[in-house]
């Protein structure tokens, strides 16, 4: 009877056991993300305005839930606890004014630790001050240093717009306008307002927006003025960098580059130059490409000065040491490219507005030490 008792008992155990088994606890994970996103607050109504229209979904969330996982916000959208007028979209859904947009309770990762978290990968990355060349409620313009990122990635955590929204905690609206190469110095533009953004792409696109660099490039350049149209191509190398050549005008991939390069100086050579001569032009992009210049110049046979993607790498390695009977007698660290000027047509007002940077110290002192000396 006991026997016949306990392997009833054991049988009626098994089901519990079985279904003990099945309810594994909680990943860790899972319990961080809930303890980080717990209903403490309530469901949130907004109402979409003329500045956040045109946005998609993802990106306005991104921005209004800092320090949320991305994955967490997508995966609120999947479920449908974001809604657009009470309905379930997708994530690229486009966002319209007057749209009443839905949030269900995301608690925010730990602002302070964030911040500080911001902070310390902007010590890391050598945090740098920023001149302010313009600055109205729409638009600003930065003259950036050169060894600077425009944004983080690619192993760079901090750049000139990370820079900005730390500096700006209380902005609401900080985007790039443009892209300068980390290695390029001069005139960035960031917008202050979605308007303003939609309106320069649109000015950039249609090329209302006039670009102006100042290039120090090796070998002769004998032309007052120089137009160059073609076609270029982006490709990786074996380890992943990307890189851009001149293509075949018949490539289906190539875009269309147009550039147009004016003569301002000419350093004739000298006898103990580690090199024949350079030239410093005046170059008008016609178009935006990436490594337009650089890429078109290389092409030529007339590379950027201290271009290490593109450039003469031995000269570059000879132009890092002075001369001090020769040329040239100041040292060149960085590549010679610089945005010196803008010319755009206000988003706001509808003025043409022009905007200048000074080419930089060093290299005005490299430009100086290619000179003669003065008697």
């Amino acid at each position: 009877m006991n026997g016949l008792g306990e392997r009833a008992r054991k049988s009626l155990d098994r089901p519990v056991a079985k279904a003990a088994r099945k309810a594994k606890p909680a990943p860790v994970a899972a319990v961080v993300e809930a303890q980080s996103f717990s209903a403490a607050d309530r469901v949130t109504q907004v109402t979409i305005d003329a500045e956040e229209a045109g946005q998609r979904l993802d990106n306005y969330l991104f921005r209004r839930a800092k320090g949320v996982p991305k994955s967490h916000i997508y995966r609120i959208v999947r479920g449908g606890e974001v809604r657009v007028n009470g309905k379930r979209v997708e994530a690229a859904c486009r966002l319209e004014t007057g749209d009443v947009l839905r949030i269900p309770p995301m608690r925010v990762a730990d602002r302070t630790s964030d911040d500080a978290a911001r902070v310390a990968a902007g010590k890391r990355e050598k945090q740098v001050a920023l001149h302010i060349v313009h600055e109205d409620d729409a638009l600003l313009v930065v003259d950036k240093p050169a060894g600077v990122a425009v944004h983080g990635g690619s192993g760079i955590s901090f750049g000139v717009i990370e820079q900005l929204r730390a500096q700006r905690p209380e902005a609401k609206f900080l985007e790039l306008v443009h892209r300068l190469d980390r290695d390029t110095s001069g005139l960035l533009m960031v917008a202050k307002k979605r308007s303003a953004l939609v309106r320069l792409h649109e000015d950039l696109r249609e090329g209302r927006v006039r670009k102006r660099y100042l290039a120090g490039v090796v070998g002769p350049w004998s032309e007052a003025r120089r137009q160059v149209k073609l076609p270029l191509v982006k490709f990786n190398l074996a380890d992943g960098e990307r890189r851009v050549r001149v293509t075949e005008k018949d490539d289906p991939n190539g875009m269309t580059a147009h550039t147009v390069f004016h003569l301002v100086e000419r350093f004739s050579a000298s006898s103990a130059a580690p090199c024949s001569e350079f030239a410093l032009l005046d170059v008008e992009l016609k178009t935006g490409r990436t490594h337009q210049i650089r890429v078109h110049l290389a092409h030529l046979g007339r590379p950027i000065l201290g271009d290490e993607k593109y450039g003469d790498f031995a000269l570059n390695r000879r132009l890092t040491r002075a001369h001090p009977d020769g040329a040239p007698r100041v040292a060149l660290r960085r590549m010679f490219l610089h945005a010196a000027s803008l010319e755009i047509v206000d988003p706001q007002t509808g003025e043409t507005r022009a905007f200048a940077a000074p080419l930089p110290a060093e290299l005005r002192g490299f430009l100086d030490g290619l000179r003669p000396p003065k008697p």
